[in-house]
């Protein structure tokens, strides 16, 4: 018997590769993410550096010195962190598979960063009331710039946290419900860190200078 060499080479090779190399769309997810929260990173990079170029260009206006309440701003400091600690525990709860007290959690952590956003839209109204506002200097414009940008993202984390929540109490604590809060903590915590930023930078280093 003979077997015809173009019969041989007509068939198509196929692989399969099975085991731990399996494709899993979970960590697809998380490495989208983290390119996304990378990409965060250069706004806010950006938006530092440009307080650190004009920070200091006051045009005769108000001072970070005469502006800045540093009790008010410690405050909020401490919401934001304490955000942060109940997310975790959010965290450890959904391992444990804990609904209730995942939600009860988040809910925490919700209230926590309403609080910030709160205080922080005060500050931003005392400004302007009192005439510093984003176009009354260059170190104003940037101040509302960086800050305004931070308390928008708390504010849209406060809408996705909202938006888990929901989807929590009706489909309980899936794979997929997983993923999400994985991701809602790993830009919760990159806020957190931002915000210590911001708290030296702009509030320590303008009330001593």
């Amino acid at each position: 018997m003979s077997i015809s060499t173009s019969t041989v080479i007509d068939q198509p090779a196929v692989f399969h590769v099975s085991g731990d190399h399996d494709h899993h769309p979970e960590n697809g997810t998380l490495i989208g993410f983290w390119l996304y929260i990378m990409t965060d990173c250069l706004v806010f990079a950006t938006l530092f550096a440009t307080y650190g170029v004009v920070g200091g260009a006051f045009a005769g206006g108000p001072s970070p010195a005469t502006l800045f309440e540093l009790p008010t701003v410690a405050i909020n400091t401490a919401m934001l962190l304490l955000s942060s600690i109940t997310y975790g525990f959010a965290m450890l709860a959904m391992v444990r598979d804990r609904r209730q007290q995942t939600l009860a959690w988040l809910a925490i952590t919700g209230l926590f960063g309403l609080v910030f956003v709160g205080l922080e839209l005060k500050e931003f109204a005392h400004f302007i009331d009192v005439g510093a506002g984003p176009q009354r200097s260059a170190f104003l414009s940037a101040f509302f710039a960086l800050v305004g940008t931070h308390g928008l993202h708390v504010t849209l984390g406060i809408i996705w946290l909202g938006v888990l929540m929901v989807q929590v109490a009706q489909r309980g604590l899936g794979p997929e419900a997983q993923r999400r809060l994985m991701c809602l903590s790993m830009f919760w915590h990159f806020l957190d860190v931002v915000w210590i930023g911001v708290f030296s930078f702009v509030y320590l280093i303008g009330v001593v200078r």
